[in-house]
């Protein structure tokens, strides 16, 4: 299955094609253009989330992907 991207951002439905899987798919695409783009050593963003179903652990695994690529992640609180 394939990851698709409206307007509004990545479309899909919840362990369907929205799986832990194919986010740290996504969010290691983020780190490697945040890497390349960045002029901070080390890089930086932050991570936020809402209260959707599982928005917590999936923030949360976006931050680990990107501390895994040395980029300092601010996981932010609810």
């Amino acid at each position: 299955m394939t990851i698709q991207f409206g307007t509004d951002g990545w479309r899909a439905v919840i362990s369907d094609t929205f799986t832990f899987a194919n986010l740290r798919l996504v969010a290691q695409a983020i780190a490697d253009f945040v890497r390349e783009e960045s002029e901070a050593d080390p890089p930086e963003v932050v991570v936020g989330f809402d209260t959707r179903f599982l928005s917590d652990r999936y923030a949360a695994e976006v931050a680990r992907v990107m501390a895994g690529n040395g980029i300092v992640a601010h996981l932010t609180r609810a």
